[in-house]
């Protein structure tokens, strides 16, 4: 089965923890190499916020349960690579002089 090495999710989470706790806290997950949490929208309460983790072989059940653990809630997987390298994103534009 072919690892995960990247994805990204769409989450809501509380104010707490910060975006700066749960970053080193996925981060210091094993097979992850860097983690990006970007906040989007901000209600009273809470935070919704992409995350994009990328390694060698991100387990995703420990993402999710750090992730639970701390008051969040995975609204959706909006982009996973895996296999033993990265990448590039295929195009999904059209070229008008095609």
């Amino acid at each position: 089965m072919g690892r995960i090495r990247l994805i990204v999710l769409d989450v809501l989470k509380p104010y707490e923890p910060s975006i700066l706790k749960l970053s080193s806290m996925l981060s210091d997950l094993k097979g992850i190499d860097g983690v990006d949490i970007t906040v989007y929208e901000m209600d009273s309460k809470v935070e919704n916020v992409k995350i994009t983790i990328q390694g060698k072989d991100i387990q995703f059940i420990e993402v999710k349960r750090v992730i639970d653990e701390n008051g969040g809630s995975i609204h959706s997987i909006d982009k996973v690579s895996s296999g033993s390298e990265l990448i590039a994103e295929a195009s999904t534009h059209q070229d008008s002089n095609a």
